[in-house]
């Protein structure tokens, strides 16, 4: 069964970001739709709603079925509670967030190296044209 969950969040995760209904979204993370209530209520997922209010339907992500297999892999595969699966979300998160911000700050860096690159160039190139 391990395998065939693997297999499933391999295949979610190489589509688009669709949007589900919670049945759907429960079909698909092979869950009840209770569970993915009760992981709503514990804020370890966080479906979008189509409307503004709290009782407009919930619209479940790829990412976020994705989110549900893990948390039931870690459940089933690693016998971890709710409590250990909540704190290791919570770092997973954190370690995503911290990611991207370094990825940013990567291409920040990359986008001044060649904006001064292309300065220093207009530089040697009228240094070589005032001793010509």
């Amino acid at each position: 069964m391990y395998e065939e969950t693997e297999h499933l969040a391999i295949s979610i995760e190489g589509r688009g970001d669709g949007e589900y209904t919670i049945s759907i979204a429960a079909a698909k993370a092979e869950v009840h739709e209770q569970t993915l209530r009760h992981y709503e209520r514990l804020g370890l997922v966080t479906p979008a709603r189509k409307g503004n209010s709290k009782h407009s339907p919930r619209l479940y992500s790829d990412r976020d079925i994705q989110r549900v297999l893990y948390i039931r892999r870690l459940m089933r595969d690693l016998g971890v509670n709710l409590a250990g699966v909540e704190a290791i979300l919570r770092l997973h998160d954190h370690i995503e967030r911290l990611q991207q911000e370094r990825e940013a700050e990567v291409a920040a860096l990359r986008t001044a190296h060649e904006q001064d690159l292309r300065r220093l160039k207009q530089i040697i190139s009228r240094l070589q044209g005032a001793g010509g």
